[in-house]
């Protein structure tokens, strides 16, 4: 029996990169109080949060998008890629950079 080898042209980094800036740019939607709101709202179903709660979740959200990314909470969608050698995202690794979200957002809302 034959071993094929996936020859794949992510690297440990590239797909790390990959995972910050998917992950950057919609904690860059949430830093837009409308956003956010709404989100909360939608999700939530919390119409209103104070006006110092959102600035400590914006607060937390901007330590965030500075931080390095949790490779443990993304490994599944880090091996998806490197297995398939491909960047689609189907809805169950899409909700992985929600849930990151939504513990900073839990921790204010309740």
């Amino acid at each position: 029996m034959e071993t094929k080898t996936l020859n794949t042209q992510w690297t440990d980094e590239s797909v790390i990169e990959l995972v910050r800036k998917l992950r950057n740019e919609l904690i860059k939607d949430f830093l837009d109080e409308r956003f956010l709101k709404e989100y909360i709202d939608t999700h939530f179903r919390i119409r209103e949060l104070s006006n110092l709660k959102i600035q400590f979740i914006k607060k937390d959200l901007k330590e965030l998008l500075i931080s390095p990314v949790n490779t443990e909470h993304y490994q599944p969608l880090i091996s998806h890629i490197k297995n398939t050698d491909t960047a689609s995202l189907t809805e169950n690794y899409e909700r992985l950079f929600y849930k990151e979200l939504e513990v900073i957002l839990k921790k204010y809302m309740y």
